[in-house]
């Protein structure tokens, strides 16, 4: 099925809330009833062709007094659920009085399978159902989704003659209605942008890029899939069937199992239906809600491949609260033991939790398997720079790189989401890295290969066609220095940050003696600074010391003889340098060459130095524009020059008229 088809099926979907509840609910609510009656006609369309089987099975058991039906029923059903129900949806339309259809229709829901009742619950449809009666639209409602112009079935309508009319609706293909229905009502209630939904080509995209790496090692066996933001898991779904597809057509058989988390509870319900109508069933109870961060469902699982789309830009203040606040937090995802540190956090700011649920699924990695875990993530620009040396966000880059678990950053095309334009990045992790990728970071530039849409889908105004997905794979797995791919040592992404200190020189300052603190207290409130004072002493060590001026131990003349001494700090003139780890000759060398020749009695305490990571994509593949020259900026001058005079004169006439 086309893309138009399938943007046409939506755009009658929608309409479908404009025609029948426009004057009864506000456009924010719509959502609340078309979305759920969506999942409802599917699984309808679903159960159709094996209603009758159902049924009989029912009576059957019932007269048997079974007291645990739902296998037989769902074997009855040929799927994960089933409606026990007299009805159709198809059999509803035609009650006439408003309380006859209500007692049917709920009826009707009543009749679907425990699994399917959670999705209705979280969805809280039977809620709308009183307004749907009151208002006497629910049999519209039902006829509206019933319409012979659309198929909402993953069978297709058939002509007289034998030819098909309407094409059959694979899952795919409803998957992607959900999102476009889904992306359009949280554009109508301005959700935040943080808060998207993945388009399948950067999916696609995604699963490439953990599963092709491997693809010749795969071997026949089972496969455990997780996203901790798994939204209406379309990225597990793409991920699974490219796994398959790609061992097929190397001679192995594998078993996938999907795990998911998924915070709102509507997004969760859509995703429990879209696994039922793929005969996924028993994959739904592996699919938890609530907040990975503070809930995490499945504290103990390990998992082969990994991947997610976080949200970006959005607090996770009330997650840090439950779990301690940041003083106190003790998840052992979080708090870790690091570079000899046993309380090395991972903790980021509360007002963006993006890269925690990247911590998240790095805790789950398999570190005993022969291919490891292998993870693809989406962050914004802020995941590769924010946060200072010992911060949150760079003690996780840090962890990251020095572990040598990142592969590659991959820098996607704007406005490629559908509510937000922002840039955006892939972030490819394992802990099996080959031996030609270790030590070493890829980054690529794949800002410009996309192809434009003709028509703008949000605020994607592009796409992934599968010539570009193929570029960026094949750009990845070269792993060679062009144009758009850059690699570098791990170390180039690290710096020490370092204070620099200064004395502090104040006017009337003995200078062959050193203060108390409550002199040096006085002094600073009372007397004035001077570049020519003598430098406030606040330690004279003992004869003998070793004077080291670049760790503030700077010898004088007290007294005729030689002595060491500490000057007290200028905390105006304090500083902060960030040195690379490259530096050769280290952090000294550096500040003899770039501090020393101009502030002479610097120095640093060793004591005060940070090891911070960021990852620059401006600085490795920006382009300057070349100036323009002499004789364009010229001629443009003159070209606006004549364009005024003709506008000047004209005024000039019109006011000597007035």
């Amino acid at each position: 099925m086309s893309n138009g088809d399938l943007n046409w099926i939506a755009n009658f979907i929608w309409g479908i809330a404009d025609d029948v509840l426009r004057d009864y609910y506000v456009r924010g609510k719509y959502r609340d009833v078309i979305l759920p009656m969506t999942v409802i006609r599917r699984l309808d369309a679903v159960l159709e062709p094996n209603k009758k089987a159902v049924l009989e099975m029912k009576k059957h058991l019932d007269e048997a007094g079974v007291s645990n039906p739902d296998a037989a029923l769902r074997q009855a059903a040929c799927q994960a659920f089933y409606n026990t129900s007299p009805f159709l949806l198809r059999d509803l339309r035609s009650r006439a009085k408003a309380q006859q259809l209500k007692a049917d229709f709920e009826a009707y829901l009543d009749g679907f399978s425990p699994n399917v009742q959670e999705i209705l619950d979280k969805f809280k449809f039977r809620n709308q159902i009183p307004t749907l009666v009151e208002a006497d639209i629910l049999g519209n409602l039902i006829e509206k989704f019933l319409d012979p112009s659309i198929n909402l079935s993953p069978i297709p309508v058939y002509e007289p003659r034998g030819g098909i009319r309407l094409p059959a609706l694979d899952n795919h293909a409803m998957g992607t209605i959900f999102e476009e229905l889904i992306r359009r009502f949280n554009e109508e209630n301005n959700e935040e942008a943080g808060e998207h939904f993945t388009p399948r080509d950067v999916v696609r995209l995604m699963a490439d890029l953990i599963v092709l790496p491997i693809a010749d090692r795969i071997e026949s066996g089972t496969y455990l899939l997780y996203d901790g933001a798994c939204g209406t898991g379309g990225m597990l779904t793409i991920a699974d069937e490219r796994l398959k597809e790609i061992a097929a057509k190397r001679g192995k058989e594998v078993s996938i199992h999907l795990f998911g988390q998924e915070v709102n509870p509507e997004t969760y319900a859509i995703t429990k239906a879209d696994l039922l109508l793929k005969g996924q069933g028993e994959e739904v109870e592996q699919f938890q809600l609530g907040s990975t961060l503070s809930q995490d469902a499945f504290p103990s699982r390990e998992f082969d491949f990994m991947l997610s789309n976080p949200p970006y830009g959005k607090s996770w203040k009330t997650d840090l609260e439950r779990m301690g606040g940041k003083g106190d937090i003790r998840d052992p995802r979080f708090i870790i033991e690091h570079n000899d540190d046993s309380e090395f956090k991972l903790v980021t700011r509360s007002s963006d939790g993006q890269m925690m649920f990247l911590v998240n699924m790095l805790s789950k990695m398999k570190h005993k398997t022969l291919l490891g875990s292998r993870i693809a993530e989406v962050h914004n620009g802020s995941s590769l720079f924010t946060g200072d040396a010992g911060q949150g966000e760079s003690n996780i880059r840090r962890w990251i790189i020095e572990n040598d678990w990142l592969e590659a950053i991959i820098a996607l095309p704007l406005n490629m989401f559908y509510n937000t334009g922002i840039a955006t990045y892939i972030w490819v992790i394992t802990n099996r890295k080959p031996e030609h990728r270790r030590g070493r970071v890829q980054l690529i530039d794949a800002t410009q290969w996309f192809k434009p849409l003709r028509k703008n889908l949000g605020k994607k105004n592009c796409e992934l066609s599968e010539e570009d997905i193929r570029r960026i794979c094949d750009t990845f797995l070269e792993f060679q220095e062009t144009e758009q791919s850059k690699i570098f040592p791990n170390q180039a992404f690290g710096y020490w940050k370092v204070t620099i200190e200064q004395p502090l020189r104040l006017k009337g300052t003995d200078h062959e003696r050193a203060c108390t603190p409550a002199e040096i207290k006085r002094l600073k409130e009372s007397a004035e600074r001077s570049e020519s004072a003598p430098p406030v002493i606040r330690k004279i060590h003992k004869s003998g010391t070793v004077p080291d001026p670049l760790h503030g131990l700077f010898e004088v003349m007290i007294k005729g003889k030689p002595r060491v001494v500490e000057y007290e700090p200028d905390t105006e003139l304090r500083d902060n340098e960030q040195v690379p780890l490259q530096e050769e000759g280290g952090i000294e060398a550096f500040l003899r060459r770039e501090v020393l020749p101009y502030a002479a009695d610097a120095w640093y305490d060793p004591e005060s130095i940070r090891i911070g990571y960021e990852v620059s994509f401006t600085r490795y593949f920006y382009k300057p524009k070349p100036l323009r020259t002499l004789e364009e900026i010229r001629a443009d001058i003159v070209a606006v020059e004549r364009e005024t005079e003709g506008l000047i004169q004209s005024i000039l006439i019109d006011a000597e008229r007035d």
